[in-house]
């Protein structure tokens, strides 16, 4: 049935295009790419395409970037191409009438091992909130966002040196492998599938903005080791000294002993230890505003405090 099958592929950031390279790649019918309209970037504004509309071009595949997603005219646009499978990693949220349209449904690629880290950010919760494992999941679209019927997943274990940034490079290469496995399930038509089993200790993975990013330095020393690894690189954790405001890219555990009742204490050269519930932690890499990230050692060449 792999040859009988018509792909819409819907996807917008980097973390989308391996999954849509190895379908190409391994000759599946990709007949369009739904992602986002150009934005504007950098300094000078300039209108650029998502990284999915930049791999759709270089396989010439058509694409579309509507900005309703229930107007008549996309929804007819849709119909025209016939697709009886379609394929969501990392876009937006769907309405019925376009995730119901194709006759083998439309699967989503989520990362994490659900029903555990539903929401927007699941890589960066699990790290934050100190997970060891997670993973990567594809099931069945439904009404309720991430909850419908589960297909495949992969587990991923969290190194405890891992941020945000590298857990998501290797969560992005493990999804495009089960996206193809997927799919192949899909055209092979022995695919069974698993309801999300619902229970009250379900974590929840809520999208997060730049507020909620401070760095709270009265929680435990571990916490906010986790905190700024499940924030970094992107979209960084932040802290006040001095009346400055500081992105803080990553610090460790020290087992630094003072009476001292400073927030901070530092030789202004080598080290920058911040004051938390249980002790002290090492600020090793930060950025001042309007500065490039560096290290503690870089920043201290041209800054005291």
């Amino acid at each position: 049935m792999a040859n009988d099958l018509r792909i819409i592929f819907m996807g917008t950031p980097d973390f989308a295009v391996p999954s849509l390279e190895i379908l190409v790649e391994q000759g599946f019918n990709v007949v369009a790419v739904i992602t986002a309209p150009d934005r504007p970037q950098g300094r000078g504004q300039k209108l650029t395409a998502s990284p999915v509309k930049a791999c759709a071009l270089k396989h010439n595949l058509p694409v579309l970037q509507p900005t309703n997603l229930k107007s008549p005219e996309f929804i007819e646009e849709l119909r025209s191409y016939k697709a009886n499978l379609q394929i969501v990693v990392a876009f937006r949220m769907l309405p019925e009438i376009v995730w119901a349209m194709p006759s083998l449904g439309t699967f989503n690629l989520h990362a994490s091992l659900l029903p555990q880290y539903r929401g927007a950010a699941p890589i960066n919760w699990a790290i934050i909130n100190g997970e060891k494992e997670t993973g990567v999941t594809t099931f069945f679209l439904k009404h309720d966002i991430d909850t419908g019927n589960i297909i495949f997943q992969e587990k991923e274990t969290i190194l405890p040196e891992d941020t945000a940034g590298s857990l998501y490079e290797r969560l992005m290469i493990k999804g495009a492998t089960l996206v193809l496995k997927t799919v192949r399930a899909i055209a092979d038509g022995n695919v069974v599938t698993t309801p999300q089993v619902e229970s009250n200790n379900i974590q929840h993975a809520p999208k997060i903005f730049k507020e909620s990013c401070r760095i709270d330095w009265h929680q435990p020393s571990q916490r906010i080791v986790n905190f700024v690894r499940g924030l970094s690189p992107y979209p960084a954790a932040w802290t006040v000294i001095n009346d400055k405001t500081y992105k803080i890219f990553k610090v460790s555990l020290v087992s630094k002993q003072s009476s001292s009742e400073n927030e901070f204490i530092t030789d202004n050269k080598t080290y920058l230890y911040m004051k938390v519930f249980d002790g002290w932690v090492d600020v090793e890499e930060l950025q001042p505003e309007g500065k490039k990230r560096m290290s503690i050692g870089d920043f201290f060449r041209g800054n005291q405090l």
